[in-house]
């Protein structure tokens, strides 16, 4: 399809994200996320990305009531890639979203953008949201995170991240962009998103800012809908 492709490798080595299972948290690093890192950059002739992207995992008790200080302490910073062979490396190790369970969410953000809707990055914007059927999770992650990844959105740098949040009864797909209120950016994601995932002419489309997500304390209730 792209570099991301033919660029996968079948034997990745070992990573210390290796097949952890869901029980320690879907390879969670669970180094406070607070400490500073060494700046990560791509190795001799591999193949740079545009922006350097951190893998993050949540998880949380559903009767637990949410709060920012809550996802906060609950959120976990994975590791971040800086090419096309470390991405690869990385996620051949990690748990598939459709293997997890519970109400868990794995994260895939630009370097220094926290997935939280007060992030100075995200504040003014607002997110895209693909609901599925049980078992489609682990296969729509992997597309929409290569269209990200090969900068397929042709909207400069208004892409934050994507997220893919396990469910009950249903998974649920989101990007995140900058700037809610431009809607030429949102209608080209969402047409993009489109395209990319393959979705039928009749799959619903849904659209949150942020803030109102601040105001309702919830991501996926209360959005605007379009076909």
């Amino acid at each position: 399809m792209n570099q991301f492709e033919h660029l996968k490798e079948e034997d990745c080595g070992e990573q210390e994200m290796k097949d952890s299972n869901e029980s320690d948290g879907g390879s969670v690093n669970n180094n406070n996320n607070n400490i500073r890192r060494k700046m990560v950059s791509p190795g001799a002739g591999e193949h740079p990305l545009q922006y350097n992207y951190t893998f993050w995992y949540s998880r949380r008790t559903p009767s637990r009531p949410a709060n920012t200080q809550s996802y906060e302490q609950n959120i976990r910073q994975m590791g971040t890639v800086a090419s096309v062979e470390q991405f690869w490396k990385f996620y051949s190790h990690l748990v598939r979203p459709g293997d997890l369970t519970g109400h868990s969410d794995f994260h895939l953000f630009k370097e220094g953008i926290k997935p939280m809707w007060e992030d100075e990055a995200n504040k003014n914007g607002g997110k895209w949201i693909i609901r599925l059927r049980k078992g489609l999770a682990s296969r729509f992650w992997e597309n929409i995170i290569l269209a990200m990844l090969g900068e397929q959105f042709m909207v400069g740098e208004e892409i934050c991240g994507v997220v893919v949040s396990i469910r009950f009864q249903e998974d649920i797909l989101s990007i995140w962009n900058k700037t809610a209120n431009d809607q030429v950016t949102t209608s080209r994601i969402r047409d993009t998103l489109r395209r990319v995932l393959n979705l039928p002419p009749n799959t619903i489309m849904e659209y949150k800012t942020h803030n109102d997500s601040l105001k309702d304390n919830s991501s996926f209730r209360n959005t605007k809908i379009t076909l």
